[in-house]
């Protein structure tokens, strides 16, 4: 196959030769960076994740962390190089706004499972409502759904579960550092319907708090709504929806690799020796910064993730270009 170069524009990168992976013949694919997307409710993370690999014509595409197909909202996704990144953006804090109704429990905790008990909720009090869940709020321990994607003997929890087995999941610390109830409704007879805005810790299950807060008011609860309004810096505000990517494909990067990192992570600038030392993994001397922390060239160019440890600045990763 001819070599096909072609200039790049803004934001685009430019690919000589073959495009692998059944990708022939798309010669311009994206820079590396992160994008911001609105996910849409029906599909799972990984449908996105697919599509985003057409839009940006590479199979370098990871997300940042899983969002259940009934869920909206912001889900970051990498490409190329900025995949290396979302180790650290999946531990990120996350924040949601969500709906829990109370009344009914479902075998997922939340709308997509079969309602498997119901109690009416008419006699559950506002300050009952706001009693349960603030209680859930701090450092908690918490049971996943069953129907999570925990491997559970190397299989996922939900599969268990969809194949007919009982579910056990270990409780985990999380933190849950605002937990706001926005409405209290009642539209519906023997249904409590609660609006709340929480802000957690990752692998903190928003299903988890409707399901354990029915569970305390005696009347069972799970998830009718849920949306991530933001996870770390990234918020709705800067989210793209996918038919917004599919008019700018396949320049689909909103934050290129470096002002990704300088906006996720502390920053510190080398100098050439210190960026060539870098640059080959090798370690600098400490700066004093709490990391992990972003290390950028003269130039302005990503270097690497950096963290202090035994007097030394080591790379985590290294992400200069060889």
């Amino acid at each position: 196959m001819a070599r096909v170069t072609r200039r790049p524009g803004p934001g685009r990168a430019v690919r000589r030769g073959p495009v692998p992976g059944g990708l022939a013949g798309l010669a311009d694919v994206s820079a590396d960076g992160l994008i911001v997307v609105d996910k849409p409710g029906g599909m799972t993370s990984h449908d996105v994740v697919a599509r985003i690999r057409r839009l940006a014509r590479t199979r370098r595409v990871g997300h940042g962390g899983t969002l259940d197909p009934m869920a909206t909202g912001v889900l970051v996704i990498g490409v190329n190089r900025a995949t290396r990144l979302l180790t650290y953006v999946i531990g990120a804090e996350k924040s949601y706004t969500a709906t829990i109704r109370l009344g009914q429990t479902t075998v997922t905790d939340d709308a997509e499972g079969e309602v498997t008990a119901t109690a009416s909720a008419a006699g559950v009090t506002d300050e009952a409502v706001r009693t349960a869940l603030a209680a859930l709020t701090g450092e908690i321990d918490q049971v996943p759904s069953a129907v999570s994607a925990i491997k559970v003997d190397g299989q996922r929890a939900y599969k268990r579960v969809r194949d007919g087995e009982t579910v056990a999941l270990a409780a985990r610390r999380v933190t849950v550092s605002r937990l706001v109830v926005l409405a209290v409704r009642r539209d519906t007879p023997d249904l409590v319907d609660v609006d709340v805005d929480v802000t957690c810790s990752s692998g903190t299950y928003i299903r988890a708090i409707a399901r354990d807060a029915g569970v305390a008011l005696g009347v069972g609860g799970h998830l009718t709504a849920l949306r991530r309004t933001a996870v770390g810096g990234f918020t709705l505000a800067e989210a793209a929806t996918l038919p917004e990517l599919e008019q700018r494909s396949p320049d689909v990067v909103s934050l290129p690799l470096a002002a990704a990192a300088d906006r996720f992570f502390p920053r510190r600038d080398a100098n050439g020796d210190e960026a060539r030392v870098l640059s080959h993994g090798g370690p600098l001397a400490p700066a004093g910064i709490v990391g992990p922390y972003a290390v950028f060239g003269p130039a302005g160019n990503l270097l690497a993730i950096v963290s202090e440890r035994e007097g030394r600045a080591r790379a985590e990763i290294v992400l200069a270009p060889a």
